[in-house]
């Protein structure tokens, strides 16, 4: 415990996720729930994930490609019962934030250190969903509307790559209005850090920008990824992100989406420590850190920027053999930097532990993890 809150005591203000005298009250989060017992809040879209392995001809019929993430249209609708009937699907508790979330809860081993906002509906798959939150430690307070099925993911695995095709459903009408009921009010006031994957803009941006209002007012930290190239390209998405942009100290995306933003910027550059420099300079509508920047290339290194300078994170690589399946790596980096960041550790920790978590989960089937973070080794 002394040696945390001497390393809680280097920690610069900057990347601090809460106050010096917090941290040291808090101690070791392995032995204790003080202090961490709903400290990280997600809001998303909850997704049933369908995660099968497939053939190039599926990928060919439904017009998907490797590596990219999108949104069920009309002729996609027919694709989940495909992968029903003709593959080997894995049911798997998914969208993008949940997974962050359930990654984060994991590595931090404190029952009840993690919350999660989203909409289901009220059918088996949610009954499914709450089963599997609740089994990884995270309480999730789902807003339930009866009238709509449960979201599921297509999630279309191809020699350990993956497309994936999401029918929101459900979780498409989540509402502000939960958000505010007392109970879930009490959630946002509990949080410390606060986290949402870009996804959750076609949703509910009200409750994006109430949370992120919430965070700047009251010193705590807010946390958003890109997610997806359209999420930049569709121009009433691209407002919300913008205009969520003044309020986010953590800024996560891969270099695709990054590549992608300085487009929509009309920036002439694809050079990813570039554009991550360009994003850390906009401004912020408090002062009290700066925006962190966190862009991942895969194998390459990761790209930070930070008080106007690059780090670059080295990433150790998986073994050919070893890699089953890249759906959710993204997901469980943040998930594993966000439960470093809940400690109050600094950025080079946090990358240790989004890339330690992210290794894990492409050894696996789907987003999933084993029992203990075991060979991660806590500083």
């Amino acid at each position: 415990m002394l040696r945390a809150a001497a390393a809680m005591r280097r920690a610069s203000l900057s990347t601090l996720a809460f106050t010096s005298r917090a941290l040291e009250q808090w101690g070791d989060p392995r032995s204790t729930m003080a202090g961490l017992e709903g400290a990280l809040l997600g809001a998303g879209n909850p997704l049933l994930d369908l995660s099968a392995v497939v053939d190039e001809a599926l990928l060919k019929k439904y017009g998907l490609e490797l590596g990219n993430q999108i949104l069920a249209e009309e002729k996609h609708l027919p694709l989940y019962k495909e992968l029903e009937e003709r593959f080997q699907v894995e049911y798997i508790a998914g969208g993008a934030t949940q997974n962050s979330i359930r990654v984060a809860q994991w590595m931090l081993q404190v029952p009840g250190a993690t919350t999660y906002f989203g909409c289901v509906g009220k059918d088996h798959y949610a009954e499914e969903l709450e089963k599997v939150a609740a089994k990884d430690g995270v309480r999730a307070h789902y807003m339930v509307d009866e009238s709509t099925p449960t979201g599921t993911c297509a999630a279309c695995i191809v020699g350990g790559e993956r497309s994936l095709v999401a029918n929101l459903a459900a979780a498409n009408n989540y509402k502000v209005d939960h958000l505010r009921q007392p109970e879930n009010m009490a959630c946002l006031e509990k949080a410390r850090v606060i986290y949402s994957a870009g996804f959750f803009i076609t949703v509910s941006p009200e409750s994006m920008l109430t949370m992120a209002k919430h965070a700047c007012e009251n010193d705590k930290t807010y946390c958003l990824n890109l997610s997806a190239p359209f999420i930049c390209e569709v121009p009433p998405f691209k407002k919300t992100l913008m205009d969520l942009m003044p309020y986010v100290d953590y800024l996560f995306g891969n270099e695709n989406e990054a590549r992608a933003f300085a487009k929509s910027e009309g920036w002439d550059t694809e050079d990813v420590e570039e554009i991550a420099l360009r994003i850390s300079r906009y401004a912020k509508a408090s002062g009290v850190r700066p925006r962190t920047v966190v862009i991942t290339q895969g194998a390459d290194p990761t790209v930070v920027a930070l008080h106007g300078r690059i780090q670059k994170f080295p990433v150790t690589r998986v073994p050919a053999d070893k890699l089953v399946d890249t759906n959710g790596a993204g997901d469980a980096f943040v998930g594993g930097f966000l439960s470093q960041l809940v400690c109050g550790k600094d950025v080079s920790e946090c990358v240790r532990a989004g890339s330690y978590a992210a290794g894990v989960i492409v050894q696996r089937s789907g987003c999933t993890f084993p029992g203990k973070p075991l060979g991660f080794a806590w500083a």
